[in-house]
C-alpha cells in the first residue's frame, strides 16, 4: 500500500512539474493584458508609454501603433504600414515575473524585448520598455 501511495504521489509531482502555469496569462493581472491595445501617444509620460483598448474613442491621429496579447501566448505587434494602415507582425509573449513580459517576434527583424507593466487600471495600460 505504501508503494502505491508513493507512486501516486510521484506521478502527481511529475505532472505538476510539466505544467508551465506562470509563463502565460495565468495570474489575474496578466490575464487583464489579453486584447488589442493601441498607443495613446498624447498621454505618454517620459519613458512610460500609454495604451488603451482598440475600442477607445481616440482623438484623430496619423496612425497608431499597438499590440495584441492572446491568452495562449500569441502576440501581434501592430506597426504603421507604408500605406498608413496597420501591419501586424506575429510573435509570442511570456511572463518574466509579476510585471514584466518578454516579446519575441517571429520574423526576427528586431531582437526580443521586454515590457515592464507600470500599471493596468481603468482601461489604461502603462508600460516601459526595459533592456
Amino acid at each position: 500500500m505504501r508503494v502505491l501511495l508513493l507512486l501516486a504521489s510521484m506521478s502527481l509531482f511529475l505532472l505538476a512539474g510539466t505544467c508551465n502555469t506562470n509563463s502565460r496569462a495565468s495570474s489575474p493581472e496578466l490575464k487583464r493584458l489579453e486584447g488589442t491595445w493601441l498607443h495613446a501617444h498624447e498621454e505618454d509620460q517620459g519613458e512610460v508609454r500609454v495604451y488603451r483598448p482598440n475600442t477607445y474613442a481616440f482623438p484623430p491621429s496619423r496612425g497608431r501603433t499597438g499590440f495584441q496579447f492572446d491568452h495562449n501566448g500569441l502576440f501581434t505587434q501592430y506597426d504603421i504600414a507604408p500605406t498608413d494602415g496597420l501591419e501586424g507582425r506575429k510573435g509570442q509573449w511570456k511572463s518574466e515575473g509579476s510585471n514584466v513580459v518578454r516579446i519575441s517576434l517571429d520574423d526576427k527583424k528586431d531582437p526580443d524585448y521586454k515590457l515592464e507593466i507600470v500599471s493596468l487600471e481603468n482601461g489604461v495600460l502603462k508600460v516601459k520598455r526595459v533592456e
